[in-house]
């Protein structure tokens, strides 16, 4: 690895250095977000309301009920197995209204069987107006100072500004003959209502449009607690069942990293990794090296021609000539590897070439006389002779 190379790589892990620390010492954004999580510290999360619950429950026992209305009533998990033989009071806070339409019905159904419902949230559905004969409207414009406050004055006459995260709905009609208001919300001399108790069949429902009571924002801020509290004495003693499906620190996402993406320590040691990656594929690509392509060698193609010649003089007929090179590569060969002088054909020739090839003595005194009498310029070669030639002088160089 180059000098540069490292040069670079020590200022790329500086610069992810210094972006991960201007991000842990810079002050983190206020999140306003009304999530109405009970795990949730932020201004509107519920985490305040969820440590102080037994307090402000004095009288109720709390059960949470982290499934949908419709599975909490008909699982066999349930307080027992015929449904609303159990008393008590379904409690919601949060931003909007959550019950689906089944989880609806379960709740008209429980109700009406002699319990009690309390929802505060910034708006309610159609079939739940219908039902209790009420209709909510907005202001067209939220003020900067919105006071509440509570129609009961047993309850006191103090009025709580409640303008930060406070809604603009309020309860613009309702029936007088049997709807009892128990809130209002306003400025100056205009009021509006903003919490009342409607009757169904033999039981109660406890609708509030102010859901940003329970937040940890107004309850830590000043005397706002007084009004939450003021609001919760409309609970009556019993069981409580909590809904907090959604609002329970589940993480509502499809994506395989979503834990990962949303723990800020972990999110940054994913891009660590991705970024560590790419810069290990870009200098490992480097230092690859390049595919060498595989060059065959070219071919002996000495022997096939060889063949070629050879078989050209056969299929002239040309024996002589054929015989005459088979005896010089004889006599080269004899030269070269056995350092044999082949000037002479005598005695001496014969006994050195015995000597050194281990031959029979008798095929070699024939190879001799063949190859004297082959030479003889008035002797004319036949096939048989170049036949006779080759055998020959393969007994001894083979």
């Amino acid at each position: 690895m180059n000098n540069t190379i490292k040069i670079y790589i020590v200022f790329f892990i500086l610069f992810l250095a210094g972006i991960v620390y201007i991000d842990a010492v810079k002050p983190k954004p206020v999140n306003w977000f009304p999530s109405y999580d009970l795990t949730e510290k932020i201004p509107f999360g519920l985490y305040v309301f969820d440590k102080e619950s037994t307090g402000l429950f004095k009288q109720n026992k709390i059960q949470k009920v982290i499934k949908t209305l419709y599975e909490f009533f008909n699982s066999k998990n349930a307080l027992v197995d015929v449904a609303y033989d159990y008393r008590g009071t379904i409690f919601s806070v949060s931003e909007n209204y959550n019950l689906d339409s089944k989880s609806d019905k379960e709740l008209f159904y429980f109700v009406g069987d002699g319990n009690t419902a309390f929802i505060s949230c910034k708006d309610f559905p159609e079939t739940l107006m219908d039902s209790l004969n009420f209709s909510i409207n907005s202001s067209l414009k939220l003020s900067d100072t919105v006071n509440v406050w509570m129609a009961n004055k047993n309850l006191g006459c103090e009025k709580y500004n409640l303008n930060i995260g406070a809604g603009n709905i309020y309860f613009s009609e309702i029936d007088t003959l049997t709807t009892t208001v128990l809130g209002y919300q306003g400025k100056d001399d205009k009021k509006e209502i903003n919490f009342i108790k409607v009757p169904y069949k033999e039981g109660y429902f406890y609708l509030h449009t102010q859901p940003a009571c329970f937040a940890n924002y107004h309850l830590l801020k000043s005397n706002h607690f007084e009004y939450t509290e003021k609001i919760l004495s409309y609970i009556p003693e019993g069981n409580l069942f909590w809904l907090v499906k959604g609002q329970n620190g589940e993480v509502i996402s499809n994506s395989p990293l979503r834990y990962i993406l949303s723990q800020p320590a972990l999110k940054w040691a994913w891009l660590l990794f991705l970024s560590g990656m790419l810069l290990f594929m870009i200098f490992n690509a480097k230092r690859k090296q390049r595919i060498v392509p595989i060059v065959k060698p070219l071919a002996n193609t000495t022997v096939d021609f060889t063949k070629t010649i050879g078989n050209l003089y056969y299929q002239e007929g040309d024996h002589q000539n054929i015989i005459n090179k088979k005896i010089i590569y004889f006599f080269e060969k004899i030269r070269n590897e056995y350092l044999i002088d082949t000037t002479v054909l005598d005695e001496n020739f014969e006994k050195k070439l015995q000597l050194k090839t281990a031959k029979s003595m008798q095929d070699i005194k024939e190879l001799v006389w063949l190859i004297k009498r082959l030479n003889d310029p008035y002797y004319l070669c036949v096939e048989e002779d170049l036949i006779e030639i080759n055998n020959a002088i393969e007994k001894i160089i083979s």
